[in-house]
């Protein structure tokens, strides 16, 4: 056994069934279900209990008290046994062949510069979401993808002995970082074979994501301070990179930390920031 698809949950025991019915109607079986239940109070314990009783598939589950989508995510590649780690979201699902497909690239993964797979996410299993395939081919890290214009978003499995030796922080009084944070540090060493197929199928929600974005960012202001100050030093010169500038003022500010004391960005170039950070602070954005 290869993969292991990984679903971090929270109160999502009605989703959960879809998941599980994707994974259940799998053309290849060979993968374990890895579930790491993040403090669920509404039954989702005895549902997967019932569908390891059914023997399908393999099932994993481990509850946890509620200390986030990134501690849980750290939990399951502790516990991950296998060779591939594919996250899947509990509102996602997989096309059928979906696993299949992964074990397929099993040969473009052998060089150890390559990290994983990045595919695509679908608003069905033939259409991506927001209509767009990749700009290129091969190999890119994941930012590079996105720096060459791609607006899409992405389906991701990584190599686990990887994700094993990137954990994300685990910050005190806050439940949240923003998984870029992380992938922006494997982009640093390794790259990701591109596979233009969708492996996840997402149902798109618009409503309500700017206020839902908005509290996150409130609720785990230090998460987003790293965020920033590191997309800020790898990002190219362009007005990207001085949005990226404006957004760490605006955070170090927020944290009380002392921006030009950043132990990635020059005092130099942290002062070129703050006029981006006014005006983020000026039109509400941060």
């Amino acid at each position: 056994m290869k993969l292991t698809v990984f679903t971090p949950t929270y109160n999502r025991r009605e989703l959960l069934k879809r998941v599980y019915e994707s994974l259940a109607g799998q053309t290849c079986t060979d993968f374990e279900w890895l579930i790491v239940d993040d403090g669920s109070m509404d039954d989702t314990k005895q549902e997967v209990e019932a569908w390891q009783q059914e023997g399908r598939i393999r099932i994993r589950y481990e509850w946890r008290e509620n200390g986030g989508k990134m501690r849980a995510h750290n939990r399951g590649v502790e516990l991950c046994e296998t060779d591939l780690f594919f996250c899947l979201d509990s509102d996602d699902y997989l096309p059928k062949t979906a696993v299949e497909e992964i074990l397929s690239c099993e040969e473009k993964l052998a060089d150890e510069k390559v990290a994983g797979i990045v595919a695509l996410k679908g608003k069905d299993e033939k259409e991506p979401l927001y209509g767009v395939d990749f700009p290129t081919d091969g190999f890119s890290t994941l930012y590079g993808l996105y720096l060459k214009g791609f607006k899409g978003e992405t389906a991701l499995v990584y190599k686990t002995a990887v994700l094993k030796s990137y954990p994300f922080p685990e910050i005190e009084g806050e439940k949240y970082v923003p998984e870029d944070y992380i992938y922006d540090k494997i982009d640093a060493n390794y790259v990701l074979y591109i596979f233009p197929k969708i492996l996840t199928v997402c149902e798109l929600v618009s409503e309500g994501y700017t206020e839902s974005l908005k509290a996150i960012k409130e609720n785990n202001p230090k998460a987003w301070l790293l965020y920033y100050e590191q997309r800020a030093k790898i990002t190219p010169v362009s007005l990207l990179k001085w949005k990226y500038l404006g957004y760490y003022i605006c955070y170090a500010k927020r944290c009380q930390k002392p921006a030009l004391k950043s132990r990635m960005i020059s005092p130099l170039f942290v002062l070129t920031g703050y006029p981006f950070a006014w005006i983020l602070k000026w039109t509400g954005r941060a």
